[in-house]
């Protein structure tokens, strides 16, 4: 520690904690003091940014540490972050410990930045209450700690595989398993053209820590073998973690069959009903219509290439006229054909393509309930 004499640089030993299994599997409430630059690079669950330092107050501080060395980093640190700054800062950290009595804080490595946090916030408790620790390693321990956990926990955890056309209902089906990963919903897309959301999916590190984190959460719970849908390798624009995606490419596969009714109506909920609600929460009523009529054209001109000419202008006509209808009256109706040939001419032969490179790994076949009873009596 640097011999500088400047208010609210540690002194004495400030408490730290280094069981990430305990942080992780029991959420434990994170405090971040990165700057808001590295936050959004990637962060865990539950976490949440108050940083020490903005952008700006950090990257002056960094080229001065790499020119002129720790101390004069420090001096230049302690004048950017004024006495009604620090103290604007440490107010909002108390908030978040008052809200959140077990949580815990922690920078980059666990080092300087952190342990000040915690200097100030001990400097304006009263007397009797305890510091907040810090996580021994910071963010970098932590990082480490979940990419090691996916590669570790995949080859001890059996995983089997979800399948199903689309629109068969298998991400309801998953919800109904105590035991199950859902991958689409970590990474906030439906895995296909139409599957983006009114929100950013997360960014490719929060992805797989999220992943990580209910890896270890099953782990903790004892379960015998995890259940995940049949995915590609990027869900959106975030990719599975290869440890865990080359164990899904040979794990067992269990396929849902369904009707083509069913898979109709299905569809439609999700990827029109489901979606608007969640464009009309972000944007209300009249701005999400429009956002919602946007993605769905949007949506069906990723695939143009695929259907062709022709097969697009015809639905692209069918969609817009239905578009038009649900706006007008709020029915449905006018998508009922559109994704029946959707489903039926562009989904269902990449499915059958698919499946048929798959078929030795098969190991069972059934109706909604038939699958569900079938993975929840398995003795693995």
């Amino acid at each position: 520690m640097s011999d500088l004499k400047i208010e609210g640089l540690p002194k004495g030993n400030l408490p730290s904690v280094n069981n990430l299994t305990d942080i992780f599997v029991n959420d434990i409430p994170l405090l971040d003091v990165r700057a808001p630059v590295e936050f959004n690079q990637g962060a865990f669950p539950n976490s949440v940014n108050i940083p020490l330092m903005n952008d700006a107050e950090r990257e002056a501080v960094g080229i001065r540490y790499k020119e002129q060395g720790q101390d004069s980093a420090i001096v230049l640190g302690s004048k950017l972050v004024t006495p009604e700054i620090r103290e604007r800062r440490t107010q909002k950290w108390n908030r978040f410990f008052s809200d959140n009595p077990n949580g815990v804080l922690y920078c980059f490595r666990g080092g300087l930045r952190s342990q000040i946090s915690q200097q100030w916030i001990a400097d304006s408790l009263e007397d009797g209450q305890q510091p907040f620790p810090r996580v021994d390693g910071g963010y970098k321990a932590m990082r480490t700690f979940l990419i090691q956990s996916i590669e570790r926990i995949s080859q001890k955890i059996p995983v089997i595989v979800l399948g199903g056309r689309t629109g068969s209902g298998k991400t309801r089906l998953l919800k109904q398993l105590p035991n199950s990963i859902d991958l689409e919903g970590l990474a906030n897309h439906r895995g296909s053209a139409f599957g983006p959301t009114a929100t950013p999916q997360p960014t490719p590190i929060n992805f797989e820590n999220a992943l990580a984190v209910q890896l270890l959460k099953a782990e903790a719970a004892g379960h015998k073998f995890l259940v995940v849908e049949d995915e590609a390798r990027n869900v959106g624009s975030v990719g599975i973690p290869q440890a865990f995606f080359d164990v899904m490419q040979t794990s067992k596969l269990v396929m849902l069959e369904v009707s083509q009714e069913e898979r109709n109506k299905v569809s439609i909920e999700e990827y029109i009903l489901d979606t608007q609600h969640s464009f009309n929460e972000v944007y209300g009523e009249e701005l999400g219509a429009e956002k919602l009529s946007e993605h769905l054209i949007n949506s069906l001109g990723k695939i143009q290439k695929r259907l062709g000419g022709v097969r697009y202008k015809e639905a692209l006509t069918q969609m817009e006229e239905a578009i038009t209808l649900r706006n007008k009256t709020g029915s449905v109706e006018g998508f009922i054909p559109l994704v029946k040939s959707l489903l039926i001419d562009y989904y269902d032969p990449m499915y059958d393509y698919q499946s048929a490179k798959k078929k030795d790994r098969i190991s069972f076949k059934g109706s909604y309930d038939e699958v569900i009873s079938y993975l929840k009596t398995l003795d693995y």
